[in-house]
Formats: C-alpha cells, sequence, structure tokens
C-alpha cells in the first residue's frame, strides 16, 4: 500500500461541504475558536483587486508581524501570491514597519496598508484570515498562540520556539483551535531534500547507519557593548517582551539576537532548525526524537555575544541510529547507510550521493512518496484551504527546535541528557528538566 503524503493529512476542521466558500469556512472557523459572533467583512478598496484576479471572497487576508529582514523576505513571498492580500504589518520598529507598509502599499497600487506596533492589535481585526510571525525567537510563542486562539492560521518562522515548553504549547494551541501553522523551515520544501528523505526511507543506502550534520558558525564573538540611547520609534520594552531587562544596545537586537541566549540559540537553533529537520524527516520522525543526547563545545566566556560558537554533539535514536553534528563546513547533513550515502547542501538544495546513480532513483507507487512542494509559502496558503497539514507542520517544527534546545543544554550543562520523547522530559536529571521551561518577565505568560 502506498504510504500517504504527510502534506495530504488532514487537519481538524475539515469543511463538510465542497460547496463552501473559502472565506465562509475561515470565517466560521474563526468564528467557533473565538466565541465571536460573525459580522460582515469589510475589505479596504485594494482587496476588491483588479479586472482578472482572484475574487475577495476566494481572497486569503493577512497580517505580518515582525517586519525586518527575514519578515519582508517572507512578506514578498506572500506579496507575490494572487489570491492573498496583506492586509496589516507590525514592528515595534517604526522603520521596519514605514519600510514594509510602503513595500505593500507599492505592491497593491494603494495606501491601505494598517500599520501596528502592538501584534495584540492586529490580532483584533475579524478581516484577517492569516498571520506571519517572524520576529526574534523570544516572541515566537506568545505571538503564536495568541494568534491560534484569535482564530489566525499561521506561518511561523523557524526555530519554532525559544524552550521546549514552549513549543508544546504551540502545538497544543494550534490543534486546540484547529489552526492551519507553517514552520518557516523551508529547507524542507526543496525537491532535492525530499527526494533524499525518499531515498533514505526506501532503503535505497541499504540500512541508515549514521546521519553526520555540519553547521559552521558565521560569526565571532563580540567584547561587551555599552549602553547606548534607544532609536526613536523603537519600542526596546516590547522588542525585550517576557525577557530579563537588559540595557538597549545595537547589537543585542534585530539580526544579532540571535547569538544571545536569552533571546534564542545561536547557530544550534538558527540553521540547526534547517539541518536537523532534514533528519528527523528522513527517519520519519517529525513526532518523535532521540533518547539520548551529548554534547561539548565553547561560547565566549566575556561579551555580548554569549551562544555556543563551536560545538560537538551525538544523538542515539531508538532506531538505531546515530547522528553526529560539528560545527564544520559544509553546512548539511549526510546520510549514511551499508549501501550508499547521500548529502543535502543546505542553502543551495543540491544533492551529492555514492554510488552517483542514487541521484536517478525513481520510486514505484508503493513506495513512500513525500510529495512535493509548490513553494514553502504557497503551501500553506494551499493548506489553508485544504484544512490539510502543510509540509512543515506544527508537531515538526515542535519536534526539531526541541533537539536545537536540548543540544543546548547539553552544552550548557556538560552532562549527557537521556529524553523520553513520548512524555517530553529529561530523565534523572533534575537540573537539566528545569532548563525545558524560562520564567517570564510579567506581564507576559503562555
Amino acid at each position: 500500500m502506498t504510504r500517504a503524503d504527510p502534506s495530504s493529512r488532514p487537519c481538524p476542521g475539515n469543511p463538510s461541504s465542497p460547496s463552501l466558500s473559502r472565506r465562509t469556512f475561515l470565517s466560521s472557523l474563526a468564528s467557533t475558536a473565538t466565541g465571536a459572533v460573525l459580522f460582515p467583512v469589510l475589505l479596504p478598496s485594494s482587496a476588491l483587486g483588479k479586472a482578472g484576479t482572484t475574487a475577495p471572497s476566494e481572497r486569503i487576508t493577512m497580517g505580518c508581524i515582525g517586519v525586518g529582514g527575514q519578515g519582508t523576505g517572507n512578506m514578498r513571498g506572500f506579496l507575490a501570491q494572487k489570491d492573498t492580500q496583506v492586509l496589516a504589518v507590525c514592528d515595534v520598529d517604526k522603520s521596519h514597519r514605514d519600510r514594509a507598509k510602503d513595500l505593500v502599499d507599492n505592491a497593491y497600487g494603494n495606501k491601505d496598508c494598517a500599520t501596528y506596533n502592538d501584534f495584540r492589535e492586529l490580532l483584533e481585526r475579524k478581516d484577517i484570515d492569516a498571520v506571519l510571525v517572524c520576529t526574534p525567537d523570544h516572541w515566537h510563542a506568545l505571538i503564536t498562540v495568541a494568534a491560534a486562539k484569535a482564530g489566525k492560521d499561521i506561518y511561523c518562522e523557524k526555530p519554532l520556539s525559544n524552550t521546549v515548553a514552549e513549543g508544546r504549547a504551540i502545538a497544543d494551541a494550534v490543534r486546540r483551535y484547529e489552526r492551519v501553522l507553517q514552520c518557516g523551515s523551508h529547507e524542507r520544501s526543496r525537491h532535492n531534500a525530499r527526494f533524499a528523505a525518499e531515498l533514505v526511507r526506501n532503503g535505497r543506502i541499504g540500512q541508515l547507519r549514521a546521519i553526520r550534520v555540519n553547521m559552521p558558525v558565521d560569526h565571532e564573538p563580540v567584547p561587551p557593548q555599552p549602553a547606548m540611547e534607544i532609536p526613536d520609534g523603537f519600542d526596546y520594552d516590547l522588542w525585550l517582551g517576557p525577557c530579563p531587562w537588559a540595557a538597549y544596545t545595537r547589537l543585542r537586537c534585530h539580526f544579532y539576537f540571535r547569538y544571545v541566549l536569552d533571546y534564542s540559540g545561536g547557530e544550534m537553533t538558527d540553521r540547526g532548525a534547517h539541518v536537523l529537520d532534514l533528519g528527523q524527516l528522513a527517519m520519519d520522525m517529525d513526532h518523535s526524537g532521540p533518547t539520548e543526547i551529548r554534547a561539548s563545545g565553547w561560547r565566549p566566556e566575556t561579551g555580548l555575544f554569549n551562544t555556543f560558537m563551536k560545538f560537538e554533539f551525538e544523538y542515539q535514536y531508538p532506531n538505531g541510529v546515530t547522528l553526529v553534528g560539528r560545527s564544520e563546513s559544509p553546512r548539511g547533513i549526510r546520510f549514511e547507510g551499508d549501501e550508499g550515502w547521500v548529502f543535502v547542501h543546505i542553502h543551495g538544495g543540491n544533492l551529492e550521493a555514492e554510488p552517483q546513480s542514487l541521484l536517478r532513483e525513481q520510486f514505484s507507487p508503493e513506495e513512500v512518496h513525500l510529495g512535493r512542494s509548490p513553494g514553502h509559502h504557497r503551501d500553506f496558503l494551499n493548506s489553508m484551504k485544504s484544512r490539510t497539514e502543510p509540509m512543515a507542520p506544527v508537531e515538526a517544527g515542535h519536534r526539531t527546535a526541541s533537539l536545537c534546545h536540548l543540544t543546548n543544554i547539553a552544552l550548557l550543562i556538560g552532562r549527557p541528557l537521556k529524553w523520553d520523547p513520548v512524555k517530553e522530559e529529561i530523565l534523572d536529571d533534575p537540573e537539566a528538566q528545569r532548563m525545558l521551561s524560562r520564567p517570564m518577565r510579567p506581564p507576559w505568560h503562555l
């Protein structure tokens, strides 16, 4: 029997009638999730579209939360979709949101795009079907859970969370409120990555024995940074949100937050959320993970950046596979079997294999087929319409992020971890177990 494409698995809340319009169906789901009474949706003039474009009743309306570099890139991806209308942008940096508004207005030839400093105001809008969440990592869980409660579908940038506990809260909220979530791990939408996973799952490299991961770190430590004046138009207190108070300095925020442990997890959560994700996909582990984790590494003892910049780690999976990772080039993942190997380059997508004939393999209808993505943003929109899981569904995003967080915990604590992937608990180590979550600065809480 052919195994089903995971992207075709139904999400809760499938429409019962094929004649039900997309907007009517999405609106009814939002009403069910929030308990709100349905009112006629008043769209701005831009949503009426031009001749030949998608009818307003069939158009997906979006709000974009976090429109810095990666957020703008994702927003452009949605602006390119003819059946999507970006109605609003939100960012705590006025320069970011003003720039994003200009991009949206120029794309549609109008001045209708609304701007918000506080994401909660955007989420109150009943005329928005879905949100893009592309904030720093420490905001992903709070915004995504709030969006699910508000009845919005969500495209959330990777890593899905900033702690294991946050990831579980996200996954539970998405299921409870019957939402579609696409994690921004776009590497799993690349054709070559999916083909490599099919080679592994269908035994073309023989029995999978080991996985080797390379994740070089692109940035160097920086010395201690002086406190600086907060720029005009930047709501720094809201940027910090649930994290401990710290004096503003330029390299703490925007792109560089990745290298400060309060807000992110360094290379481990940045590109690790891409590379390790492909290991999970190829082993059919989107609902599980390893049982043992070992790690050692180096991080700066002084200065602003405090994430690990050199590391080695090893996972033992219940299927007998060992995954070994190092902070080395070239960035990618290699699957080794007893009859061959295949290497997937990250941020490029090309494959290497031995024997090279693996790259020409074809699969019978009875074998595992993982499907092909029409593009990570397009796949999300299609999943919204069909109410099926996208290529990077919430549980997969949570399990991959958990790997990243567990590795950082092992690095910080300096000893091996025993992990129960069913209960999602670290065994026999109360100190490490407490690191699965973090306190939040009031008034923020999940």
